[in-house]
């Protein structure tokens, strides 16, 4: 029997350039010998056995967004003006540190590379330990929500010293710090741009959800709607006489959009990563590529909260990096970044799987900033390179 194995792929993804299909790799021991397309490899290696055929070979993915302190939250699938107040909201007391290590153990069990993790500003100890203790890289970012220009400044040097005490618990290899302003409207516009110029300022990954729920343009396009009524309640408790238009620092207006908004407050310049980004425009998708901003879909959650259909293809054909999250168990099910593929596969049914595929992994890591490896001769094989079947 030939030292060498032939292991084909439908596709293979080698870190470099676009996945390929009917690829395969070539092993000798523990070492990838070659990766390529197939019928090359069996003209190159006709010695080689073939070992067997497999849906994807590619570097381990890359869980971009994710909200690890919710994970003792049960799932619900609610319209998402209704999932804030009644499952996010009334469940932040089970929000912690306990559900974040639960969590944390279902992702490293998932076989990610990195994660992307928003932290709650009610559980500090949360952030505490995956800079310090979390055996997994990627980026924690610390949540921000303040809707109240009169208390940004506030609000914002207590951000600037909660990043410097942060900043200490960093280790190489480890997760690194960034930065979540929650929302467009969860954030005022004052601090928005505070917190946009100190990241550009530290070096520091921003991550923000944007046009989530078709209820979020209509919110910054007429003040009215699902949103707007659900915003109203929330922020009635504690800055009751606050108006949409502080916090907006203008009014609502036909033309104008989250995406915008984002752009018109110049956070945009600071390249955040953007979530979910189901409802936009072309012409959306076209301040946000020029922006040289990423952008992270969770499939799963915006069919679960009724939020819409990602426009995959427009912004690859805009050039702008896609990445894949799971969101919370309470809104995507589970933190396992492999169903997550698979539901991308069966939502977007029509669209290349190779695209799937590279933002899982490329995406992924332009997003958290880290290296991918490389499937290529003389680097080191693991089977954890073939991905479990969708």
């Amino acid at each position: 029997m030939s030292e060498l194995e032939l292991i084909h792929a439908d596709i293979l993804y080698t870190g470099m350039g676009l996945p390929i299909r009917d690829g395969a790799v070539v092993t000798g021991g523990q070492t990838i010998a070659a990766a390529g397309d197939l019928e090359t490899l069996r003209r190159q290696y006709p010695q080689a056995d073939l070992r067997r055929t497999v849906g994807v070979i590619a570097p381990p993915p890359i869980n971009a967004h994710a909200h690890l302190d919710m994970s003792d939250y049960a799932f619900q699938a609610l319209p998402y003006f209704q999932w804030i107040p009644e499952v996010v909201i009334a469940g932040r007391l089970s929000r912690g540190l306990a559900g974040a290590k639960k969590g944390l153990a279902q992702v490293q069990h998932s076989g990610v590379a990195a994660l992307g993790d928003i932290v709650w500003p009610g559980a500090p100890e949360v952030m505490e330990w995956l800079l310090s203790e979390a055996e997994l890289s990627g980026v924690a970012y610390w949540e921000v929500l303040d809707p109240d220009p009169a208390t940004a400044d506030a609000t914002f040097a207590q951000v600037m010293q909660d990043v410097q005490r942060f900043r200490k618990l960093e280790r190489p290899g480890g997760m690194r710090l960034g930065l979540s302003p929650h929302a467009t409207h969860t954030v005022s516009s004052k601090l928005h741009r505070l917190l946009a110029n100190f990241a550009r300022r530290e070096h520091l990954p921003l991550q923000i959800h944007v046009a989530e729920h078709p209820s979020e343009v209509e919110l910054v396009q007429s003040g009215t709607g699902p949103l707007a009524q659900s915003f109203a309640r929330m922020i009635s408790f504690t800055s009751p006489d606050l108006t949409l238009p502080e916090v907006l620092g203008r009014a609502p207006s036909p033309d104008l959009t989250p995406v915008s908004y984002l752009a018109e407050l110049g956070v945009l310049d600071a390249k955040p990563t953007l979530i979910h980004m189901v409802n936009v425009t072309d012409e959306d998708i076209r301040t946000v590529a020029q922006a040289g901003a990423n952008v992270v879909t969770c499939p799963r959650s915006n069919a679960n909260l009724e939020c819409g259909t990602f426009r995959w293809t427009a912004f690859v054909a805009a050039g702008v990096d896609v990445a894949l999250g799971t969101d919370s168990v309470a809104s995507g099910e589970t933190l396992n970044i492999f169903d997550e593929i698979a539901a991308a596969r069966r939502i977007h049914a029509n669209l290349d799987p190779r695209l799937i595929v590279r933002a899982a992994v490329k995406g992924g890591s332009r997003v958290l900033g880290t290296k991918v490896p490389f499937l290529r001769r003389g680097e080191a094989w693991s089977e954890g390179f073939i991905w479990p079947e969708a």
